[in-house]
């Protein structure tokens, strides 16, 4: 049983800790163990325990109540040397995303509005005469949606990257070594997507500079046909039968352009060599002139119809040569109708017009010995097919051959 006494500390006894002795008299003197305080006996166990096997080799230090409250004093005065710092940072930050954000939008908006003021330009033209004569509207359309395309690309890539490196030179962030890697990283990749880029920046170029365009004829050396879509990539072209090329346009080293500027507009008119030729230039000019003032073709043609005069003289023919001037790809549907045009005024002048040449008689016609006869022609020595067969006889030996004299 355990006795505490309390004499200002707490202190603890231990029954029967008392010792007797014997006085020299013979009395028996009583001694008393000293107290001992409590967290003296607490601190005692805790630097000499008891080991036991349940325990783990390793003690754990639990930190006291006093470590706590200097780890949050320190934090919170770092705390308070610091916020206005970093509240300045932040600040800053989110001043730079704000006006990177603002102005994408404003440059977008900028580029979107002029490429809709380009569209509304061609649609307004198209219709008209002068549309007829110089605006293809899809043309226009897909070139200024390419260039709006790359333009808005190239602005969003310059906007957000500066405002990336802002930021990160915000933070303190040292831009040498990751401007290096980007510039490493960079080249690798244009190093392994050269032809990618090859064909994205000669689309570029070919949009800009307005080589071609939706509804040209172009011979592009690899492919040729009609353009129906131009991209940054790819050109589509459709042949003359119907198929369709991809064409990249990093593969074009050379083209040429069948719709651009003006087209020719050429008819031969073979007619007979008889013929007066008088009469037949005075029949093509009424042709010319009543077709350059009917429409479509008033829009078409560029420059008045012209008889150039005789072409050439043949035995029995001779061309006479008709050109124009034509909107450019409007040349076949011009010659076609002109060709239809003259025939019907020929046909109304009793002027006959040769389908073609024809062939020169020789001088010397063939032998009719040289046709196939009957086997029996062979059986007569005389006949001209025993003649012919007849290999020359060689002279007999002993006989002279008579000199010519």
């Amino acid at each position: 049983m355990w006795w505490f006494c309390l004499s200002g500390d707490l202190s603890v006894t231990w029954p029967g800790a008392s010792t007797s002795t014997a006085a020299p008299d013979g009395a028996v003197q009583h001694l008393e163990v000293p107290a001992v305080s409590l967290p003296a006996v607490l601190l005692a166990a805790d630097a000499s325990p008891s080991p036991t096997p349940s325990e783990s080799p390793t003690a754990v230090t639990v930190p006291s109540l006093q470590d706590a409250q200097e780890s949050a004093t320190n934090a919170a005065s770092w705390v308070e040397q610091n916020w206005s710092t970093w509240l300045a940072i932040g600040l800053r930050v989110l001043l730079i995303l704000v006006i990177a954000v603002v102005l994408r939008v404003v440059v977008q908006r900028a580029i979107t509005k002029l490429i809709d003021r380009m569209n509304r330009t061609v649609a307004s033209v198209d219709g008209t005469a002068l549309g007829g004569l110089l605006v293809n509207n899809e043309r226009r359309r897909q070139r200024s949606q390419a260039i709006g395309s790359v333009l808005r690309s190239v602005a969003s890539f310059l906007i957000l990257g500066t405002a990336a490196l802002m930021v990160l030179g915000t933070f303190e962030i040292n831009l040498a070594p990751l401007l290096a890697s980007a510039g490493v990283a960079g080249v690798a990749i244009g190093f392994g997507a050269r032809n990618l880029v090859t064909d994205f920046l000669s689309g570029v170029f070919m949009i800009l500079e307005d080589q071609y365009g939706v509804g040209d004829q172009i011979d592009a050396g690899v492919a040729s046909g009609e353009v129906i879509e131009v991209g940054l990539r790819v050109t589509k072209l459709r042949g003359d039968n119907g198929e369709i090329w991809y064409v990249r346009n990093g593969e074009v080293k050379r083209i040429g352009n069948l719709s651009q500027g003006w087209a020719t507009a050429g008819v031969d008119v073979t007619v007979k060599a008889s013929e007066d030729l008088d009469r037949v230039k005075s029949t093509l000019d009424e042709v010319a002139e009543k077709m350059s003032k009917e429409e479509p073709w008033n829009e078409l043609l560029w420059s008045p119809i012209e008889v150039l005069g005789l072409d050439s003289v043949l035995l029995d023919s001779m061309v006479v040569r008709v050109s124009a001037k034509t909107m450019p790809g409007k040349s076949l549907t011009v010659e076609r109708e002109l060709r239809w045009r003259v025939k019907r005024a020929f046909d109304a002048a009793d002027i006959r017009i040769v389908g073609g040449a024809t062939a020169p008689a020789t001088e010397d016609p063939a032998d009719s010995s040289a046709a196939v006869a009957a086997p029996s022609a062979f059986a007569n020595t005389e006949s001209p097919q025993s003649s012919a067969a007849t290999p020359i006889a060689q002279p007999r030996a002993g006989t002279t051959t008579p000199s010519p004299m």
